[in-house]
């Protein structure tokens, strides 16, 4: 599955062409490497996304190509979350 879908399924980033857009600035890395848009994604990924002031990393559970909002948080497990100091 295509990084940018992913993440609007999973309701992690709201609209895909917003992905886009953090995915081609360089904030997310898929296994420590740089992701684009369309990088695929697999079962296992960890991924890394920087929002601002805090940095997330994930790993995906699952791959859907639809879920109901509540079942969102199911394809994917937090492992860490830190806040950014500047």
């Amino acid at each position: 599955m295509r990084l940018d879908k992913f993440l609007k399924i999973s309701r992690l980033i709201k609209r895909r062409t917003l992905a886009k857009e953090v995915a081609d600035q360089g904030r997310i890395t898929i296994n420590g490497s740089k992701a684009k848009a369309s990088s695929t994604v697999e079962v296992g990924d960890e991924l890394v996304i920087k929002f601002g002031q805090k940095v997330v990393t994930l790993e995906i559970k699952a791959l859907k190509e639809a879920v109901k909002k509540d079942e969102a948080e199911m394809l994917y497990h937090v492992v860490k979350e830190e806040k950014v100091t500047n």
